[in-house]
C-alpha cells in the first residue's frame, strides 16, 4: 500500500472548513498533518471570524491535529499577508508537504489567488467541497451532526439578530431568499463546536454583540469543558 500524501489544511474554525476537513479525513490517499490559521495580532482572534484564540486551540485539541498560527496585523494588507503566509508554508514545504487544502466552494477569484500564491513556491491547492451545491452541503452538515454558531454577520444582507444564533432549522428557515445557506457571498461566518471531526464538543457560550468595521460580531466565550464524546 502506498504511503498517504501529507496535506496541510487551512482552517478557519467555521463550517465550510469543518466539512472540507471531514471530507479529506475520509480519503486514505491523504494524511492531514496540521491546521494552519491566521490570527490577528493584538486581538488574539481568528482573522475575519473574530473568534477567540483560546477556542481555536480547543478545536485543534479536539480534532487531534497540530495547529500552526500565522500572526497578521489588524487591517492586514495583501503584501504582508502573503509574506507571512509564505513563510509559514515554506516550513511545511521543507517537511515534504506539497498540497494545501481549503474549504472554499464557489469564489473563483479567491481560488485563483490561492493557486497563484502556492504555485510561486511549488505547492498546489486542494478544494474538497468545491462546487458542491450549498443546500446539499447544509443537509450533509446536519446529517453528520455538525453544530455551529454564526459569529460574524454582514448586516447589508442579514439582520443583525442572526449573530449568535446556532445554525439550526430555524436559522435557515429565516434566511432571506438572496441568502446563500453556506454564506458564500459573505453573509455570515461561523464557529463549529461539534461534529464527527471532533473527539469532544467545544463548550462555548455567547457573549456581547458588537458592530465593527461594517460587520456584526457575536463574541464567544469558553464554557465549562464537557466530557469527551
Amino acid at each position: 500500500m502506498s504511503t498517504p500524501e501529507p496535506i496541510l489544511f487551512c482552517w478557519s474554525g467555521g463550517k465550510d472548513s469543518a466539512m472540507a476537513l471531514h471530507s479529506l479525513l475520509q480519503e486514505p490517499q491523504f494524511r492531514v498533518t496540521a491546521l494552519l490559521t491566521t490570527v490577528t495580532e493584538g486581538y488574539g482572534r481568528i482573522s475575519m471570524h473574530g473568534v477567540r484564540r483560546e477556542l481555536l486551540l480547543q478545536q485543534a485539541e479536539s480534532i487531534g491535529l497540530p495547529l500552526h498560527e500565522v500572526r497578521i496585523p489588524p487591517q492586514c494588507v495583501n503584501p504582508i499577508y502573503e509574506a507571512r503566509m509564505e513563510r509559514a508554508l515554506r516550513i511545511f514545504l521543507d517537511q515534504g508537504v506539497r498540497k494545501v487544502a481549503f474549504g472554499d466552494i464557489f469564489l473563483e477569484d479567491l481560488r485563483a489567488y490561492r493557486e497563484k500564491n502556492l504555485a510561486r513556491i511549488g505547492m498546489t491547492a486542494l478544494f474538497p467541497i468545491w462546487k458542491r451545491d450549498t443546500h446539499e452541503l447544509i443537509r450533509f452538515f446536519h446529517s453528520q451532526h455538525f453544530r455551529a454558531i454564526a459569529v460574524c454577520i454582514d448586516p447589508k444582507v442579514l439582520a443583525p439578530g442572526f449573530a449568535g444564533r446556532e445554525l439550526d432549522d430555524s436559522f435557515f428557515g429565516d434566511l432571506p431568499p438572496n441568502g446563500d445557506p453556506c454564506g458564500e457571498n459573505g453573509e455570515f461566518h461561523t464557529f463549529v463546536f461539534d461534529g464527527p471531526i471532533f473527539r469532544w464538543p467545544i463548550p462555548v457560550r455567547t457573549g456581547e454583540i458588537v458592530h465593527r468595521d461594517g460587520f456584526v460580531f457575536c463574541d464567544l466565550h469558553p464554557a465549562t469543558k464537557g466530557a469527551a464524546k
